[in-house]
């Protein structure tokens, strides 16, 4: 996996800042606390296929994706989107050529993205997260970086180019799972919440869906 980017990753970036300020009301809080240098996790609620670019711009640190295999079915595609930091994971079971590339990236002092709930939610609620987030946090002992996405869904249909909906990206304080030694799978998802219960923070309470009471 190379960890260079191309030409076009630069130039995607400003077309989609371009964009965000066109045709929404974008803004983002807490870009202090992203970490000057030296690995990190970024964590996620996900609503759009906008969202991993907009985590993009409004991190100014040089990140990776994790992404769902069939994004790189297409050689022409998948090539475009390696391009912008992201490589594939087989969802439902465990990747260990992900999990090489992860450990490839943060070795290298550079940002990871996840979204831990592993798909977009239709409801704009949280949803229940897979806990493959909090177990590379664990294994790689990095800090995690929550951050809070809203009002990207609702740029479902055209008509929302219309609309210039406000977008809001909040990014809070980096933090630290703590654990003992090998972590059990009941550990793991007390872990998951507690990345969940950081996101959900960062939202309004109508977004918190199922982690409404964890907050």
């Amino acid at each position: 996996m190379s960890l260079k980017f191309p030409w076009f990753y630069y130039a995607g970036r400003w077309l989609m800042r371009f964009l965000l300020f066109v045709l929404t009301s974008y803004h983002v809080r807490g870009q202090e606390n992203v970490p000057a240098s030296g690995p990190f996790l970024v964590v996620a609620n996900h609503l759009n296929n906008v969202d991993p670019p907009l985590v993009a711009v409004s991190i100014p640190r040089k990140l990776f994706f994790m992404a769902k295999e069939e994004l790189f079915r297409y050689k022409i595609w998948g090539y475009f989107v390696r391009g912008f930091g992201a490589f594939p994971i087989h969802r439902g079971r465990i990747d260990r050529t992900a999990m090489r590339q992860t450990r490839q990236v943060l070795d290298a002092g550079y940002g990871l993205v996840m979204f831990p709930e592993g798909m977009r939610s239709t409801s704009g609620h949280m949803i229940p997260a897979l806990p493959g987030s909090a177990l590379i946090a664990v294994d790689n002992d990095v800090p995690v970086l929550p951050v809070g996405i809203t009002g990207t869904e609702k740029m479902w249909q055209l008509s929302w180019i219309f609309k210039r909906p406000c977008i809001l990206v909040t990014i809070g304080k980096p933090f630290t799972l703590s654990h003992n030694g090998r972590v059990t799978k009941e550990q793991l998802a007390g872990l998951t919440d507690t990345i969940m219960s950081h996101i959900a923070e960062l939202l309004p309470s109508e977004y918190h869906g199922v982690y409404a009471k964890k907050v």
